[in-house]
C-alpha cells in the first residue's frame, strides 16, 4: 500500500504518544528492509529530528484503502456484525448534532445553493434561537437579498463538528477559538520530545502582548481580599472583533492565575462590554472557572459568601492595589520543632542552634474524610521528633493551601475529603491545638510551603525579591519581596495553567476542570506521567492515563 504514497502528500501520522498530527511524506521506500516502515514523514511545525519511518498503520491517509477484514472473521462473527449493524442504524435515525461554538463572524467558508457549493462568509451565529440554521451566511459577490440562515447539512466548514454522544455540556469560555489558538499556542523552540503538544502559557502570552501593543482598548481588573488586592491592566483587541476572543480567553487565564496567587472575594472588571460580559460568564457557575468560584469563598475563610463578579463603567471604581507584608523569623537557634505536610508524606524535624538532630518522612493518607486521622498521624509523628530534643521552644510548619496570620487553617486541599462543617469544627484550629498539646504557649508558625522555599531562599543568598518553587506529589511556590518578606498571598501555584495545550492533561484536584495546570508538569506527577514515554519500564496501572495514575492518593 506504500506505493499509493509519495513526497509531498499531506497525511496525519501518529507520534510516539499515540496520538495522530498533520504531517507530509518525505519518503517512500519498497526496499524489503523498510517493509515494516516502508514510509518517511515530517510532523507539521516541528523539527527534521522528528522526522520518522512508519508502518501503513500508523498512517491516516485517503489514498490509503481501508484494512480488508479477513473473511474467516467475518463467518465466526455473525452475531457481533449483526449487532454493530443495528447500532449502527439506530445510530443513523438519531439525527446529528452539531457544535458550531468555534464559528465567528467573518469566517470564510463553502455554502450551498441550488445543488452546488459557494464561497460565503459568515455574518452571526444563533444557536439559541435558530438550532437548526444557526449560522446566517453572505454569498461572496452577491448582495444582502441573498443572505440565508444555514445549518451544517448546507455548510463545509471545518471548524463545524459533530457533537459526540452523551457529550456533557461544555462550559462557558472553555473553548479556545480558532484566533486564540492563532495567538496563543506558541511551541517552544526546543520541542519537548515527550509532549509534542506542549505550549507554554508564557510564550503565548509574550506573543499575544506583541500582536496587542498598538491596542487602544484595554481590560482592567482587582481582586480583592480581606487584607489586600490584586490588579492587573491588559491590552485588547477591538470589541466584537475575532481577535477579541484571543483577549477574554488569555484574560480569563490571568485572572485564575492571580486568584490563586494571591486569593480573591471577588472579581471587578472594567473594559469593553463583550468582552467583559464574556469573563464575567466563564468566572460564574457552568463557566469554565466554576472550580474557582467555588473554592474561593472558602479559600478566603468565608464560605457562606459567594463569590462575585461586578462589571463597573470607570476604571476608578477598581480599588488600589495593596499587599499587607508578613515578617517571618530567619533564625534556627534553640530548641525548635518543625513539620512540613505535603500529599504524600508528613516530615518533621527536631532543630538545636541550627543543628538538625532527627529527620523522618512519614507516609499519610491524605484522602482520609477523618479530622481525627490527621490530627493523630500528625501528632505522632511530631511527638518522635520532639523526644530528640531537652525542649521544645518554638514550632515551625509548612502545608498547602491557605493558612492565616493567625495559624489557621483557612483551606488546606491536604484534608480535601473531610466534609465543610467538620472542617470549619476540626481543621481550622488545627495547627494551634498540636502546637498546645505539644508544647504549650510557645511560638507557632505555620505558612504555605512554597514560601518556605522562599525564605529559605532569602536566608541563603541574603537578598529578597525571590520566588520559591516546591516539588513534591504536587507543586506549591511562594514570593518573598526585596525586604525578604511574604506578602500576605496564598501562593497555591500549583492550580495556575502552564500549558495552552488544549488536549493538555487534566489534573484530579480539579476534578477535570481545567488542563495543562502546573502540578502535572512540576513534581512527581509531571516525572510520573511521562516515565513509560521515557523508556521506564513500568506496570500497566503505572503507565499515565490509567485511572490509578489520576487519583488524588496517586501511590
Amino acid at each position: 500500500m506504500a506505493e499509493n504514497l509519495s513526497p509531498g502528500m499531506k497525511l496525519r501520522a501518529q507520534f510516539t504518544d499515540g496520538e495522530f498530527y498533520a504531517a507530509e511524506v518525505v519518503a517512500v521506500s519498497l526496499a524489503p528492509r523498510r517493509k515494516a516502515a516502508p514510509v518517511k514523514v515530517h510532523f507539521v511545525g516541528y523539527g527534521d529530528d522528528y522526522d520518522a519511518w512508519l508502518s501503513i498503520s500508523k498512517l491516516k491517509s485517503k489514498a490509503l484503502p481501508k484494512p480488508k477484514v479477513e473473511k474467516e472473521k467475518q463467518e465466526t462473527k455473525p452475531k457481533a456484525k449483526a449487532k454493530a449493524k443495528a447500532k449502527a442504524k439506530a445510530k443513523a435515525e438519531k439525527p446529528k448534532e452539531y457544535d458550531y461554538s468555534a464559528v465567528e463572524k467573518g469566517m470564510r467558508l463553502q455554502a450551498e445553493s441550488e445543488g452546488k457549493y459557494w464561497a460565503a462568509e459568515v455574518l452571526a451565529v444563533s444557536t439559541k434561537q435558530k438550532k437548526r440554521t444557526p449560522v446566517k451566511v453572505r454569498f461572496v459577490g452577491y448582495d444582502k437579498q441573498y443572505d440565508e440562515w444555514l445549518g451544517a447539512d448546507r455548510l463545509r466548514c471545518k471548524h463545524i463538528v459533530v457533537k459526540k454522544e452523551e457529550e456533557e455540556e461544555v462550559p462557558v469560555g472553555s473553548i479556545m477559538s480558532p484566533a486564540a489558538k492563532k495567538l496563543l499556542l506558541v511551541k517552544p523552540k526546543i520541542k519537548a520530545p515527550l509532549d509534542p503538544g506542549f505550549s507554554p502559557f508564557i510564550l503565548g502570552k509574550k506573543k499575544y502582548l506583541e500582536a496587542a501593543k498598538d491596542c487602544e482598548d484595554f481590560l482592567e481588573w482587582a481582586l480583592p481580599r480581606a487584607d489586600g488586592c490584586a490588579r492587573y491592566k491588559l491590552p485588547v483587541f477591538k470589541d466584537g472583533s475575532r481577535d477579541a476572543r484571543a483577549s477574554s480567553y488569555l484574560a480569563g487565564v490571568l485572572i485564575q492565575e492571580m486568584m490563586w496567587q494571591r486569593s480573591a472575594s471577588k472579581l471587578m472588571l472594567c473594559g469593553p462590554p463583550r468582552i467583559c460580559k464574556a469573563i464575567k460568564a466563564a468566572f460564574s457557575v457552568g463557566g469554565a472557572y466554576e472550580f474557582e468560584v467555588k473554592s474561593m469563598p472558602n479559600v478566603c475563610g468565608t464560605p457562606e459568601t459567594p463569590f462575585e463578579v461586578e462589571i463597573v463603567e470607570s476604571a476608578s471604581a477598581l480599588p488600589e492595589e495593596k499587599d499587607t507584608p508578613q515578617v517571618c523569623g530567619k533564625e534556627a537557634n534553640g530548641c525548635r520543632l518543625a513539620f512540613d505536610l505535603g500529599k504524600s508524606d508528613i516530615k518533621t524535624v527536631a532543630v538545636k542552634d541550627g543543628e538538625v538532630l532527627y529527620s523522618k518522612e512519614t507516609e499519610w493518607d491524605v484522602t482520609n474524610p477523618d479530622p481525627q486521622y490527621h490530627y493523630d498521624a500528625i501528632m505522632a509523628a511530631l511527638k518522635i521528633a520532639k523526644e530528640k530534643l531537652p525542649k521544645v521552644e518554638a514550632i515551625g510548619g509548612s502545608a498547602t493551601g491557605t493558612i492565616s496570620g493567625d495559624n489557621e487553617a483557612t483551606w488546606c486541599d491536604i484534608f480535601p475529603n473531610v466534609p465543610p462543617d467538620v472542617y470549619k469544627a476540626k481543621v481550622v484550629d488545627i495547627f494551634k491545638r498540636m502546637a498546645n498539646d505539644l508544647a504549650g504557649e510557645v511560638p507557632l508558625k505555620v505558612i504555605n510551603d512554597g514560601e518556605v522555599t522562599a525564605l529559605a531562599a532569602v536566608q541563603k543568598i541574603g537578598h529578597g525579591n525571590v520566588m520559591g518553587i516546591s516539588m513534591g506529589s504536587s507543586e506549591g511556590g511562594g514570593y518573598a519581596n526585596k525586604d525578604g518578606n511574604l506578602l500576605g498571598w496564598i501562593n497555591e501555584l500549583c492550580y495556575i495553567r502552564l500549558d495552552l495545550n488544549p488536549k493538555a492533561p487534566t489534573d484530579p484536584w480539579t476534578k477535570g476542570s481545567h488542563r495543562g495546570v502546573s502540578h502535572m508538569y512540576l513534581g512527581q506527577r509531571g516525572a510520573t506521567k511521562l516515565a513509560a514515554k521515557g523508556g521506564v519500564d513500568v506496570p500497566a496501572e503505572y503507565k499515565y492515563p490509567h485511572p490509578d495514575m489520576c487519583t488524588i492518593k496517586h501511590e
